[in-house]
């Protein structure tokens, strides 16, 4: 009995930060689980890329369009990607980890489970995953850029600057629900 009531007061003394847990969970599981069933309609085998990705290699051509002609994306033979050609050169290749979905849900995730009201919690996704899309096509444009300039930082330039780019973005996107929209700081002051 001593160990029933002392989980009892662990939680109580917890709550909140299990039923932050648990929501984060259950929304994070959720939508992967979607998004996974979605890439599975596509066949890696035969270098099928998936609708989102394309779009995205789409969207970043028509973005580096207006600064520069000589853009083009082609799908790639060879493996399941959009290939970047600027000025001629193959710079980059698009996969489905470019097109940012990943991201999103773990943002979506973390707001969910601060979430206190469901207008303003999904108000606050939809403007946040549209800032990470805008963001994303513009971090693939610019490392494309960057690859055609300075190939011999690739590793540094996709490994660490640019993803610190997308998920410091995100950080930032969270650190501004908790503190001024979700209602938190307010309720626990």
């Amino acid at each position: 009995m001593l160990k029933i009531d002392s989980l009892k007061n662990i939680f109580n003394q917890y709550k909140h930060f299990f039923t932050f847990l648990l929501k984060f969970v259950l929304f994070y599981v959720v939508f992967i689980f979607v998004y996974k069933l979605y890439l599975s309609q596509f066949d890696l085998q035969k270098n099928e890329v998936d609708g989102i990705t394309k779009s995205v290699a789409y969207q970043t051509q028509q973005f580096m369009l207006w600064f520069e002609n000589d853009v083009n994306i082609v799908k790639n033979e060879n493996e399941p990607s959009i290939k970047m050609i600027y000025k001629t050169k193959y710079v980059a290749r698009i996969i489905e980890g470019c097109n940012a979905i990943s991201v999103m849900i773990l943002f979506a995730s973390f707001v969910f489970a601060f979430s206190s009201q469901w207008k303003k919690t999904t108000l606050y996704i939809l403007i946040g995953i549209s800032v990470i899309h805008i963001l994303n096509i513009i971090r693939i444009a610019v490392l494309s850029l960057s690859l055609f300039y300075f190939s011999e930082y690739e590793e540094v330039l996709h490994g660490t600057l640019f993803p610190l780019f997308i998920y410091g973005v995100v950080f930032v996107l969270w650190i501004l629900w908790v503190t001024k929209y979700s209602g938190y700081v307010k309720k626990y002051k």
